[in-house]
């Protein structure tokens, strides 16, 4: 038996897929143990019940100024921020690829253009955005459209413009016109390719919004991390870190799991 063609069984691809995790978990606690024997108020990796007891306060306790539990209320205003600047980049990376895709006039207009705005480091244009829209959160939903929509849009136009032109002609010869075309060929054909590509983008989006709440924020995960990092209260970062992580992780997993149920001809397994 070759090992290209081995596949292990569900027991087993989950305790493989958690293996990577427990050595990290472990490297860390060596590594903290080590540490803090040797300087018991070492802060570069505190020990397990010290990051239990920020996670405690951060998450479970009021907090003594304001009354309110700072991970939650950091969580909302960073999701808040994120679904903006995804939902209004989706919208227009799908509306502005359909047409790069579809139309060939379009495609001379704008190609070009979506192609130089995204070699445009985003974060490059942060200060450009605090000065023209303030440093509310206006600039921060923009860094986030600007810093994902370019690459969505080519993606999308790539998609539509590797729809088999027989689909196109058959549309055709059946009577509809462009706008019947693209609701009801292109778009469907399109819309898998669209979640797939909003997953890649998670990753980007959360760096756009950390460094915009980093520079500019009085709540947030990024502005919370960056609060805290002038006490090098690594047990604070540590776990909004890894929550960050876990936010991404459902946010991905929820994206694929919507692409499965809703257009089960588009995965692998099955075309295979």
């Amino acid at each position: 038996m070759r090992w290209i063609n081995l596949r292990p069984s569900n027991g087993t691809r989950l305790a493989l897929g958690m293996l990577p995790f427990a050595a990290i978990v472990l490297a860390y606690t060596i590594g903290s143990v080590a540490r803090l024997a040797e300087n018991p108020n070492d802060k570069l990796l505190p020990g397990l019940v010290s990051l239990a007891d920020a996670i405690n306060r951060m998450a479970f306790i009021p907090d003594g100024r304001t009354g309110d539990i700072v991970l939650w209320t950091d969580t909302i205003a960073s999701l808040m921020r994120l679904f903006s600047g995804i939902g209004i980049a989706t919208a227009l990376a799908l509306t502005i690829g359909m047409l790069i895709g579809m139309l060939p006039y379009a495609r001379s207009l704008l190609s070009p253009v979506v192609a130089a705005i995204s070699m445009v480091p985003p974060l490059a244009l942060l200060p450009i955005l605090f000065i023209m829209l303030g440093l509310g959160e206006v600039s921060k939903i923009a860094l986030i459209v600007i810093g994902v929509m370019p690459v969505m849009i080519r993606d999308i136009a790539l998609k539509a413009i590797e729809l088999p032109r027989e689909m196109i002609v058959k549309a055709e010869t059946l009577g509809g016109n462009s706008l019947q075309i693209a609701l009801r060929v292109v778009l469907p054909q399109i819309l898998p390719r669209l979640i797939t590509c909003l997953r890649l983008q998670i990753g980007p989006a959360w760096l756009f919004l950390i460094a915009a709440e980093a520079i500019s924020s009085d709540s947030g995960l990024g502005y919370r991390i960056f609060l805290v990092r002038r006490y090098l209260a690594m047990d604070v970062i540590f776990p909004y870190v890894v929550w960050i992580t876990l936010i991404a992780v459902l946010m991905d997993w929820l994206l694929e799991r919507v692409r499965i149920a809703v257009f089960p001809w588009s995965s692998p397994e099955v075309r295979t």
